[in-house]
Formats: structure tokens, sequence, C-alpha cells
């Protein structure tokens, strides 16, 4: 990976032949719905890939927000990456325990930091276990490292934002939710949400843009899901989901078709579908 030319995925195979490298610094970001029952710090603790430290979502978030995991200000980010070892001139690569879930989500946040210099593992932590690569239950060794950020506030979106966008059409909002969330007819996991999307959006979910080894599909097949979805390629994206943890996956997959300009809308639906003065729609994405 170079800063000039970023790679956006990495392989199992490129990621184990290079793991002794000093520039190197491996992430894991799993991350887990309250549902499913899973502590992802407890799984990292019992088994993650050699070297890798744990990068917690939620606490590594604005803690003075009411929503779930908001991009921490700039100076806590520098902070915990410090502490974490993480420094200037470093590679990253991040992966996370379902395949490709949560790690997209801090590959975003990373580059809202201006860091770019990083890649998410393609399939993750069940692939690289399915391939019978190594793991291990020791922690790193952290030491302080000097890291610098600077916050692109072009890579995020806000509530006002985005109810400017749906009123102007001047972006397209993209929702990475399941259809059944997004037409409303499933019930929200978080309480107090409205079921349902903003005014105007399209629907890719991000299971679309996977294959069933939770690889990233090829660019061709991310092109097709979103025009499929009438989404035009050409024009401005804003993406969204429940929490902004999968509107990540779109973003990433965005980037790889080297769209020219698409921000994440932090609050997503725990935000939007919160408020009773925001507008919503129900029904399935129009075509």
């Amino acid at each position: 990976m170079s800063q000039s030319d970023p790679q956006l995925l990495v392989s199992t195979d490129w990621l184990e032949r290079h793991l002794g490298a000093p520039d190197l610094r491996v992430l894991d970001a799993s991350w887990y719905l309250p549902s499913e029952g899973r502590d992802a710090r407890r799984e990292y603790e019992e088994a993650h890939i050699p070297g890798a430290r744990f990068f917690d979502i939620d606490d590594i978030s604005d803690a003075k927000s009411e929503l779930p995991h908001m991009a921490p200000p700039v100076e806590k980010f520098i902070s915990r990456m410090r502490a974490m070892g993480i420094g200037d001139g470093h590679r990253v690569v991040i992966y996370d325990g379902a395949g490709l879930f949560s790690a997209a989500r801090v590959w975003w946040l990373f580059r809202l930091f201006g860091k770019r210099d990083v890649a998410v593992l393609d399939g993750g932590l069940p692939k690289w276990r399915a391939e019978g690569r190594p793991v291990e239950d020791e922690l790193p060794v952290l030491r302080d490292r000097h890291f610098t950020a600077r916050r692109d506030a072009g890579l995020v979106k806000d509530v006002t934002q985005v109810a400017q966008a749906a009123k102007l059409e001047e972006w397209q909002i993209v929702d990475a939710r399941s259809p059944a969330r997004f037409a409303g007819e499933e019930a929200e996991a978080r309480p107090g949400l409205r079921a349902g999307h903003i005014p105007g959006a399209r629907n890719v979910h991000y299971k679309d843009l996977l294959k069933p080894n939770g690889t990233m599909k090829d660019v061709d097949a991310l092109r097709a899901a979103f025009e499929a979805a009438g989404v035009d390629l050409s024009r401005p994206v804003i993406t969204s989901c429940g929490s902004g943890v999968t509107a990540a996956i779109l973003s990433l997959a965005l980037e790889r078709l080297d769209h020219p300009r698409h921000a994440l809308y932090d609050g997503s639906w725990s935000e939007w579908g919160k408020y009773p003065d925001l507008q919503i729609e129900t029904g399935p994405a129009r075509s």
C-alpha cells in the first residue's frame, strides 16, 4: 500500500506474507449487534490474527453524543491511536469477526481523519481461520507512537445536511439496511425509532455487495448493484444505514468504483428515525 495509490482490500494471502513487516499494524475491529449476543473484545482476547490490536468502536467515539458510536473528536482519535501504537508511516489493515461488516466503519474513520494507507482484510477473520492461518491469544505490547490527523469534513454529513439533500436532491441518499427495514415492514432493533426510510433514498443492502464467503464482489458486480437500485454513479452519494456501520461498506464499495464524491451520514437511522419532525417514507425502494 502507498499513500498515492492505497489498496482498499487486501487478501488473506497478502496479509500473512506481510505480517512480520515492522511498518504494518493489524486491527481487530469486530462489533456486533446486541441481538447477536457476542462479546467482540472477549473473542479477540481468545483468538486474533498475530499482533492484532483491538479497536473498540463504541469506546473510540463521541462520548458526548446520545447516538451510538458517532465519530470521535479528532483529539480523541489521535490520543487513542497513539496509545495503540499506531503512528505516522504505518500501514493499517483492519478485519472483523463477521467477514466484512464493522471493519469498513473503522476504515472510514481512518479516512475521515486523513489516513489513506489503510485497507480492509477481504473476508475477515472467518476466511482467515477457514484457511487454517495462524491465530493467537497473546496480547501485543503497545508503545506510544506519534500520530497526526486532520478531519476531512467532506466525508461526513450531519442531519441538517442530509435533510437539505433529501429536499433539494443534489445528493443521492443510499441506505444499506435490509429491504424489509428500508420499507418499514420490519421493526427497528433500537427502541423508539420509527420504521421506514429517508424520503427519496435508494436501497442497496450491504449484503448484496458481498459474496457468500464474506469477501466483496468485483467492481463490475458492485457497479451493477448500485445501478440496479437506481443510483447514478456520476452524481454525489450519501451513504446511510442503522447507525453508521454498514453504510461504510457502501462507502468502501464506492471508493473501489473511484466514485468522485461520497460521504457517510454518521447519525443514520438512529438519528433520523428518532425525531418526529423529520419526514419518512415507507414501502419498497423506487425503481
